[in-house]
């Protein structure tokens, strides 16, 4: 299950995370975002557990992190590694190609 990102626990869950952490940019109005939400739910339940972390912030809750990181486009999905930003895309896509998007940014 994917992990919900606050302000509060930005820096233990992302910053500080010994593995790569996917973050998913997104809204509860945002109807791209409502389909990429299974696919997201079934990379952190399967493919990616225990290798990549993955998040989810909601940008209406967490305004400070969706202005700090330049979204202005949802879903972004940003790669972190090494508490850093290593990717970022936006817009809904296939769970394969969000899947390789995460591996070829978390090499």
């Amino acid at each position: 299950m994917a992990v919900e990102i606050t302000e509060q626990n930005f820096q233990s869950e992302v910053l500080e995370s010994k593995e790569p952490v996917l973050i998913d940019f997104w809204a509860s109005w945002c109807g791209p975002c409502k389909m990429m939400s299974p696919i997201v739910e079934e990379l952190a339940d399967g493919d990616f557990a225990g290798k990549i972390k993955v998040g989810k912030v909601n940008v209406d809750e967490q305004e400070g992190l969706a202005q700090k990181f330049g979204i202005m486009s949802i879903p972004t999905f940003m790669v972190f590694k090494g508490g850093k930003a290593v990717a970022q895309d936006v817009g809904g896509r296939s769970k394969e190609d969000l899947k390789q998007f995460v591996l070829d940014a978390a090499k």
